[in-house]
């Protein structure tokens, strides 16, 4: 029998798995019995003992017959081996995806940028490093890979690693439209992969023991929720700038259309760079590369709200924008500059409101956090976001507020998740038709911001009802060459 390690409500528990796939409570069951051996001695018989001898000798030359999940197979390490993990993408986020637990080894690199990888490589002595993910994809010795690029190339890399037999890690938001998302689950579908969304809130105590606590119904009736109001994407009106020696920009683009480089482009953020009313840089805020902070943050909060409402795997039914109220308008809790400081911030920053079937909506509208949302129901609130939350039933003076274990990092505990679901094949805290639905929902909100109106969506056929206009946003003209179809 083989020890494991298993996460269950941010909890790691002591598992033992025996058979195929089953996984038992780490716990003695077997009955002693204790034997007077100075008794018995005498009783055993010469015949005996030479009989027991021979069914030992036949025992110690038989094949010896393993748990399944202690030997390795194709597209899936052994029980007691360190699963070879791949990167691609050396930027920003995988600096914090780099310190993998014991279970995992980092074993290769790849990125666009030459200089980049070679001074990320230096930390990793012995790791192979690649220009192209493709050929650290072909690599047989890479079991599984973590996928740290800009949101237009999680796709593409995802859905090849599916083909080649790797196992992933894919960061948040997941897709750059809903259409990719569904391509995705169906390759990790049809691969037999396993495949985490870097959503690491599925998997801190503090996110869980809240979330469930809502699922228990100590809130009663879940009313409305309320959360960040994040802007939608808009385009990128910066200049062109010498490209630097070593990155593949033209490649870097990928799916969208090729524009000219410039640095505040290429950082994520902006590196803290601002436009005069105060919007960020960065290519997290331009449409053609990502859908905003409305799936930056949004991936994380909207999951958050999906997993407390029992939707984590559906979605809302109803979508609309609300007019922009009175005053100054603000960003990320930065206000905007001047009586009119952005042409389009009440059509990309307006409140956007969802209607779940059961009648609950979520409204972004600023009255809660990035990380998760405050919760009204019948019989009292909650605040949640990253590692804390407060709860107050109706009647009580005070809030219950807990938090996160101090020292417990919680992307290393995530894509420990992961890496232990590899080795057993059971389901991970994220998968990815998780991170798939969560980030529908943010797409939803930006295109309703886009066609100005309320729209009826189809969580099932994953589909706008009867409406053609919203349905052409469901996918993007992809670049030659860098279909994901």
């Amino acid at each position: 029998m083989q020890a494991y390690q298993a996460t269950f409500a941010g909890i790691t528990l002591p598992l033992l798995r025996t058979g195929k796939s089953a996984l038992l409570p780490a716990v003695n069951t077997y009955k002693t019995t204790k034997v007077n051996v100075m008794t018995n001695k005498k009783q055993i018989s010469r015949r005996t003992f030479l009989k027991r001898s021979q069914v030992a000798l036949a025992a110690a030359t038989a094949p010896m017959i393993l748990p399944s999940g202690v030997l390795a197979a194709p597209g899936r390490p052994g029980a007691n081996d360190r699963i070879q993990v791949g990167y691609i993408g050396c930027g920003r986020r995988a600096n914090s995806l780099f310190g993998l637990p014991e279970e995992g080894q980092l074993v290769a690199l790849s990125d666009l940028y030459r200089s980049r990888l070679e001074e990320v490589g230096k930390r990793f002595k012995g790791a192979a490093l690649y220009d192209d993910y493709r050929e650290l994809l072909a690599s047989d010795k890479i079991d599984a890979v973590v996928i740290a690029t800009p949101d237009h190339w999680h796709a593409k890399p995802a859905i090849d690693a599916c083909r080649a037999g790797k196992d992933i890690y894919c960061e948040k938001p997941l897709t750059l439209t809903i259409d990719e998302g569904k391509q995705m689950v169906k390759a990790v579908r049809e691969n037999n992969r396993i495949a985490q969304t870097g959503s690491q809130q599925r998997t801190m105590i503090s996110c869980n023991e809240g979330i469930q606590r809502i699922l228990k119904g100590e809130l009663g009736e879940i009313q409305t929720v309320h959360t960040a109001n994040l802007p939608s994407p808009w385009e990128c009106e910066l200049g062109g700038e010498p490209v630097p020696e070593g990155l593949k920009w033209d490649t870097w683009c990928g799916q969208a259309e090729p524009r000219a480089y410039h640095p505040q482009l290429f950082s994520p953020r902006g590196a803290g760079k601002r436009y005069e009313d105060g919007r960020p840089y960065g290519w997290i805020s331009y449409t053609p590369f990502s859908g905003g902070e409305m799936t930056g943050w949004g991936a994380h909060g909207l999951d958050m709200i999906q997993w407390a409402l029992g939707m984590s795997q559906s979605g809302p039914v109803e979508v609309w924008p609300e007019p922009v109220e009175s005053g100054p308008l603000s960003f990320q809790g930065t206000p905007l500059k001047g009586d009119n400081p952005w042409p389009e911030a009440a059509k990309l920053a307006c409140p956007v409101v969802f209607r779940y079937a059961n009648g609950i909506t979520v409204h972004m509208d600023g009255k809660g956090h990035a990380g998760g949302g405050l919760f009204i129901g019948s019989e009292g609130t909650m605040n949640i976001t990253r590692g804390v939350y407060e709860m107050k039933r109706n009647g009580e003076k005070e809030k219950t507020r807990v938090t996160e274990p101090k020292g417990r990092p919680d992307t290393r505990e995530h894509l420990k998740n992961w890496l232990q679901c590899i080795h057993t094949r059971e389901t991970p805290n994220a998968e990815m038709e998780i991170g798939h639905r969560s980030t529908t929902v943010c797409h939803l909100g930006n295109i309703a911001r886009w066609t100005g109106r309320k729209l009826t969506w189809d969580p099932a056929k994953e589909e706008f009802v009867n409406d053609l206009e919203a349905n052409r946003y469901l996918k993007r003209a992809q670049r030659a060459g860098y279909e994901t179809a």
